[in-house]
């Protein structure tokens, strides 16, 4: 196996810009945003073939874009996989650099640079990564085009920071190439791998991070020889490969989603034998013990510290989109502790999703 050549120059600076969603209908995708996790809307774009709107919260800037014409390629997508994301935008002090070196390792162009628009790679499934110029140290931005909403007062219930990481589910034997194109066509870094068992289901997992630190990919392929689960499921209901959830990182998850609960997010519920066994496990104390108990949150901890996390129930009507609150103590890794506690929350969620569309 030849080795891979050095991250260095043009990629070494990536970073997260946004992510865009391609919806089908804007305005009621925004609402849900707005309403439901606090984001606030910072930008709007009218274009002939789409239009959008921007919103944010903390450092996470969101893109929904609905098409208004079969041209645009969001008319296509939500029809093929429903609302779902589309763009992981990654920025850069030199785009053009940036794109050609990737194409120098081995990238695919998805779109060259045109007039107010940046050059794309294509990433897995039909998600793509547009490469945005941004001058250095500069804080968040617009999409090219975008028009500045009147500054409004964000809420500051939630307490959202930043996308912490992107899940995203692989067709079987998906894994491993997927792996290799993001470690030689962006220069990202393999950092965590793990096998999953729960029950007669089981999944590989394997984390890649941008050489800057600040992009993570979880990357989930189901195993053919064990019994279909979720992973599954997503990529029929999917229709192939794609995002399966957003981590959103939080200073306080207890305090986040007592407020998103507040506003309405519905999360999943941890069965109760978790939290008898998790005191024995980790010195929480009973007051932070309770809290977790109270809101489901589940915790975990690593040599560099703890973490704890909670997906919220999917909304989604193909039950394929949900997304994560994780709090980070110190810990780097991904919960492992908490993965299989997870998956079954999620399984029994899916499981009583199917109940009731059956009956």
């Amino acid at each position: 196996m030849s080795a891979l050549p050095k991250t260095a120059g043009p990629l070494s600076d990536l970073s997260l810009d946004h992510v865009e969603m391609y919806v089908e209908d804007v305005e009621a995708a925004a609402a849900s945003w707005v309403d439901g996790y606090g984001f606030t809307v910072v930008g709007t774009g009218s274009f002939a073939d789409h239009r959008g709107i921007a919103l944010r919260h903390g450092r996470i800037t969101l893109v929904l874009t609905q098409a208004t014409s079969d041209e645009h390629p969001a008319s296509a997508y939500v029809l093929d996989h429903g609302d779902g994301v589309a763009d992981i935008a990654l920025r850069s002090t030199d785009a053009d650099a940036a794109f050609r070196a990737a194409l120098d390792r081995g990238a695919v162009a998805h779109r060259r640079a045109r007039a107010g628009q940046g050059a794309a790679v294509r990433g897995f499934g039909d998600v793509v990564h547009t490469l945005v110029q941004r001058a250095p140290g500069e804080g968040p931005g617009l999409p090219a085009g975008y028009v500045p909403a009147p500054a409004s007062l964000a809420p500051d219930d939630v307490g959202l920071l930043d996308l912490d990481h992107v899940a995203v589910c692989l067709p079987a034997g998906d894994l491993g190439p997927t792996v290799g194109h993001y470690l030689r066509a962006l220069g990202f870094r393999d950092i965590f791998e793990e096998r999953i068992v729960v029950g007669a289901q089981a999944m590989e997992s394997r984390v890649v991070q941008s050489a800057s630190g600040t992009v993570t990919l979880t990357l989930i392929e189901p195993d053919p020889e064990a019994a279909t689960g979720q992973i599954d499921e997503f990529l029929k209901s999917h229709h192939g490969a794609g995002v399966q959830h957003l981590a959103f990182s939080s200073r306080d998850a207890v305090r986040s989603v007592r407020s998103l609960t507040e506003r309405g997010v519905g999360f999943l519920r941890t069965p109760s034998s978790y939290y008898d066994l998790l005191g024995e496990r980790i010195d929480l104390g009973a007051e932070r013990l309770a809290a977790l108990r109270e809101t489901h949150v589940l915790a975990d901890e690593d040599h560099d510290g703890r973490l704890f996390q909670i997906f919220t129930a999917s909304a989604h009507p193909r039950q394929t989109l949900f997304f994560e609150v994780i709090e980070r103590q110190g810990a780097a890794t991904f919960g492992s502790a908490n993965i299989k506690a997870l998956y079954e929350a999620v399984e029994l969620e899916r499981t009583k999703q199917r109940g009731f569309h059956q009956r």
